[in-house]
């Protein structure tokens, strides 16, 4: 078990000594799972009391998300070590090691609309409503999920100088978690205790859901069509992440490039999503 000091100056937070998992009957697991899972489990509820709330059969959703998560954590894995071949070429037997981390979100975005349109067709339910429900849940695992990257120190952006939520690591842990470039960049602002201030990007990413989340809740009840409120998912989350992910010292890149991927799918989220919502009210 590794702990580390995990701090936030300008707040006054200091988190002595945190362990990033717990051993359980001398197996080691590891919070960032605990985290996910319970991610996982809270956003079906959340889809549940949406589908309640609207009028739809909550069993539904417990049918979908039976389906649909394990297919979304193996594809969000698929996504990962895809655009971080590198971390596995010469392990391979590493990729099915998920206790540490490793999880692309948009690889479970993506499945997500394959599974919803398949379910959709053999469950002969709309699919405009299908998705709009199952954005509830699938925003609230992310803004849950997130916090398994504070508790693996990872996800995070780069100098933060004075800004109130600075976060301070060891420096030794933290450039574990960039790339080589960055760390190159960041190493003139350690400090004399050998520790940087970084951006939390998982906290700015997790508290832009939650904003999304009240929204979308919110205007559930003046949606114009069904598939409004995941095309505002779409549109919105795609908006955050690419601002986030310009932050990140961690990015997984275009194979061959320097261009973030995850800026790329945000793009075409934030276009698609809007571009949508036009067209359907043009009609």
């Amino acid at each position: 078990m590794s702990t580390y000091d995990i701090g936030f100056p300008k707040l006054g937070i200091l988190l002595e000594n945190l362990p990033n998992g717990v051993s359980v009957f001398g197996f080691w697991i590891a919070f960032y799972g605990m985290i996910m899972a319970f991610a996982m489990v809270m956003g079906y509820l959340l889809a549940a009391w949406q589908a309640k709330r609207t009028g739809q059969d909550p069993d539904l959703y417990l049918d979908f998300a039976l389906i649909a998560i394990p297919v979304c954590v193996v594809a969000a894995r698929i996504y990962y070590v895809i655009f971080s071949w590198n971390l596995y070429k010469d392990n391979p037997l590493q990729i099915f090691n998920v206790r540490n981390g490793g999880l692309g979100i948009y690889g479970a975005v993506i499945a997500a609309i394959i599974t919803a349109v398949i379910f959709s067709r053999v469950k002969k339910v709309p699919l405009g409503l299908l998705v709009d429900t199952g954005c509830i849940g699938l925003i609230t695992g992310q803004i849950i999920g997130r916090w398994g990257n504070f508790f693996n120190r990872e996800a995070f952006g780069g100098y933060a100088g004075n800004s109130l939520f600075a976060m301070e690591l060891p420096w030794d842990e933290a450039k574990l978690h960039m790339s080589t470039e960055a760390a190159l960049t960041l190493r003139q602002y350690i400090s004399a205790d050998n520790t940087i201030l970084v951006h939390p990007t998982f906290l700015y990413e997790s508290l832009w859901n939650l904003c999304l989340l009240i929204f979308l809740l919110i205007y559930t009840r003046h949606k114009k069509f069904d598939g409004e409120l995941f095309c505002i998912y779409m549109a919105g989350y795609g908006l955050g992440r690419f601002w986030i992910e310009s932050m990140r010292t961690d990015q997984l890149l275009l194979w061959g490039t320097s261009i973030p991927v995850s800026m790329i799918v945000a793009a075409v989220m934030v276009v698609t999503g809007i571009g949508f919502i036009f067209w359907k009210r043009r009609k």
